[in-house]
């Protein structure tokens, strides 16, 4: 950190802030406009009919009836289909994935596009699509995830190594006073944010612009461009809004490609939106798992052995792997761990990341087994937590960054009243006579942070421009992105303009890892940084400033002025020092990456603690999660109040994770049996409890200059645990599969 970042903010006005969202007027009167909104001049609307089956070959369509329904335009099959300058299943970076564009007549799973229908309207496009009546030559789908033949895999989630380990797992574990051996089970859950994948899209000769959600547009645009053979720069993606990404919209997508083609097969613009139905399956999902847990223990509850191995699903045709063992890694102490991981492959489309890709799944087999085994020892959890408390992290050793889980115990348990649980099951009873129970669960993400670029621009008038093409998915970028830069200028908030959302504005790496904020954030602080230190050049020597001669670390810039340290009374406005010097504007560049010393050599994670409490109906098994209290420590704090509602949506998803979410798959033909959302269950207003965010102060100055953290997954990570935890002490029944319905408590 050089001298004029370490002087110029000494007061932070605006980071730490519970500002409302900028753009929230605009959302909720209907002005934010998402993809699907875009409706250009002469637009075509454009339908993908799916694959009815898992497996086999199409064997032929009925493009002549398609084509002669009133208002159909044209119908892209694999014979007509645009030629693409890289194959489909080519890929060059870790986050492409194989994609289905029409280029054979093989089907891969379920819900594979196997056609698309252009129309002058919707519905004519719909029935067009339903006119095509698919015959297909079908094998046998292989569905069934204990039946597949499991294989090694090398690489899990986006490059961990799927197998890593310290000391002698087998040796320790076999001596152990205490032994702890259960296996969990996780679902497929699909992503289902409430806008769809779409895409409009128009071409103006080779130049080409998409309106389509987007996590990475940098990524989206370099895809593009590849597959259909044109200059990356003629490609612009437009995504100012998303509602809701979640991990699904990080990577193009199949549909959104056939959604440019299609424009081009037609010569005019194309929207094309998928139905609900028609997310699961070309778009991703979160993969199913089998997870075993050895856990080795001396008398005084000292945990000796870690043994998490991970059985995941991939596609047959793709690797993606999800990894759940990981979480095993970083949370508790034990002289001997192993994690390790192997996959079978299924008739499916290809799994990708999803909200904690890993940490959710793994940490709801880990937060469970960790209960049992406190639970053998005789001790209370969250004793048993702490009396395994990781002082550094446990396979790597590498110290942590910064780590305020201890506080986060403490203030979770106190808020909850945690003191007073008794230790064994089925011993609180309500005045209704429902079975009471509390649990817990620890939770853990990484502190991520990718490369970014942004620039500021401060003006003559005293405003300044911030550029960068960073994505809001819901997060509230708009708002903390902007925060970032007032403080980084000096500047009232309502003094800055931030503009974000397109491709054609610098890089803004991926709104994803729950690092969007600490990755765009990083590059405007330091785009703001720099327009300071010309500016206090400027000023420091010109002789007609009161500022002549004080030197970089004698200047301090606050509310639009740069102030002498020695003495504050002496100083002048911005607007005063560019009028002088001539200038209408400085512009100052920034980038982010994260410190190689940093990453080298300290572990940097988010944590937390979760408390849950239910209520289980004796007689019919039904649960109700009643009371939620999370504390967190994820560095500082750009907005508590965004914070706090990615912590409210985490949580809430770990109760949906443990209670309600998972996808039913007909074993037969390999087709989602609730591809909706009144079947696909996930929690609406009335199965939200009462839910609480404790933001635990943490000061991190390794992980980043602005020490942030990231709180988007982290909240799911520990919620779901905690929730299975207290309907066991609720009932005496360990369940250990999600999502825990009353069928598994009337019948264990």
């Amino acid at each position: 950190m050089d001298k004029v970042t370490s002087l110029q903010y000494p007061h932070r006005l605006n980071i730490g802030q519970p500002v409302t969202r900028r753009e929230a007027v605009l959302k909720v009167t209907g002005g934010a406009r998402y993809a699907a909104d875009h409706h250009p001049d002469g637009m075509l609307h454009a339908v993908i009919a799916a694959s009815s089956i898992a497996r086999g070959r199409v064997k032929h369509l009925d493009v002549a009836a398609a084509s002669a329904h009133p208002g159909v335009i044209g119908v892209m099959t694999p014979a007509n289909a645009p030629k693409l300058a890289q194959h489909p299943d080519e890929k060059d970076n870790p986050f492409a994935f194989k994609l289905d564009l029409l280029q054979d007549d093989h089907v891969r799973y379920a819900n594979q596009p196997i056609a698309v229908v252009i129309a002058e309207t919707l519905e004519a496009a719909t029935e067009g699509a339903f006119l095509l009546a698919p015959r297909y030559e079908s094998d046998v789908a292989r569905m069934e995830f204990d039946a597949g033949e499991p294989f090694t895999v090398n690489v899990v989630g986006a490059a961990h190594p799927a197998n890593e380990s310290k000391g002698d797992v087998e040796a320790a574990y076999l001596s152990a006073a205490i032994r702890v051996e259960a296996d969990y089970g996780t679902p497929a859950q699909y992503h289902n944010a409430i806008e769809p994948h779409a895409i409009v899209a128009q071409w103006h000769g080779d130049e080409l612009t998409v309106d389509t959600p987007s996590q990475a547009m940098g990524l989206a645009r370099v895809r593009i461009a590849r597959l259909l053979g044109i200059d990356v720069k003629s490609v612009r993606v437009r995504s100012p809004y998303l509602g809701g990404g979640f991990g699904a919209k990080a990577m193009i997508s199949g549909p959104q490609i056939l959604g440019i083609m299609a424009a081009r097969f037609a010569g005019r613009p194309v929207k094309l939106v998928l139905r609900r139905d028609q997310l699961f399956g070309p778009v991703g999902h979160r993969a199913p798992t089998r997870q075993t847990l050895r856990l080795g223990a001396r008398m005084d509850g000292t945990l000796t052995a870690i043994a998490h191995h991970c059985r995941t699903a991939s596609s047959t045709f793709d690797d993606f792997f999800e990894p759940s063992g990981v979480v095993s890694r970083t949370l508790y102490a034990s002289e001997a761990i192993s994690t390790t991981h192997d996959a079978v492959r299924l008739d499916i489309g290809t799994p990708i990341f999803m909200r904690a890709p890993g940490e959710a799944s793994g940490s709801f087999a880990l937060e469970c087994a960790i209960d049992e085994m406190a639970h053998a020892c005789g001790m209370d959890p969250l004793e048993f937590r702490l009396k395994n408390y990781a002082e550094v992290e446990p396979i790597s050793g590498k110290p942590f960054s910064s780590k305020a889980l201890r506080e986060c115990y403490s203030q979770g348990a106190a808020r909850f009243g945690w003191a007073s649980r008794p230790r064994l099951p089925r011993q609180m009873i309500d005045a209704s006579g429902l079975l009471v129970g509390w649990g817990m669960g620890t939770a853990t993400f990484p502190a991520n942070m990718f490369a970014a670029e942004a620039c500021v621009g401060l003006h003559e008038d005293g405003k300044a421009t911030v550029a960068c093409g960073a994505h809001d998915m819901g997060q509230g970028a708009w708002t903390a992105l902007a925060q970032i830069a007032a403080d980084s200028l000096g500047l009232d908030l309502g003094q800055v303009e931030l503009r974000i959302g397109t491709s054609d504005l610098p890089d803004a790496g991926i709104a994803g890892g729950s690092a969007g904020t600490a990755t765009a954030g990083m590059a405007i602080h330091n785009a703001g940084k720099n327009v300071i230190a010309q500016l206090v050049d400027i000023a420091t020597n010109d002789e007609r400033s009161p500022l002549f001669r004080a030197g970089n670390d004698g200047v301090i810039a606050r509310n639009g002025s740069l102030l002498r340290r020695d003495d504050e009374s002496r100083g002048e406005k911005y607007t005063a020092i560019l009028t002088r010097a001539g200038r209408a504007a400085i512009e100052g560049k920034g980038n982010a990456a994260r410190d190689p010393l940093t990453q080298g050599n300290y572990a940097a994670h988010a944590h937390g603690a979760v408390f849950a409490e239910v209520k289980v109906d004796p007689d019919l098994g039904q649960i109700r999660v009643c009371r939620l209290v999370g504390a967190f420590a994820a560095g500082r704090i750009i907005n508590p109040r965004l914070t706090r509602s990615q912590y409210f949506g985490g949580m809430i998803w770990g109760v949906s994770f443990a209670l309600q979410e998972h996808a039913m798959i007909d074993p037969r033909s390999g087709r989602p049996m609730n591809a909706n959302l009144a079947e696909y269950l996930v929690p609406v207003n009335a199965d939200v409890p009462s839910i609480e965010a404790i933001l635990v102060e943490e000061d991190d100055p390794r992980v980043n200059a602005l020490g942030i953290k990231g709180v988007g997954e982290i909240g799911i990570t520990g919620t779901a645990g905690a929730v299975a935890n207290a309907i066991w002490h609720a009932t005496g029944i360990r369940v250990r599969e999600a999502p825990i319905t009353l069928d598994k408590l009337l019948m264990p």
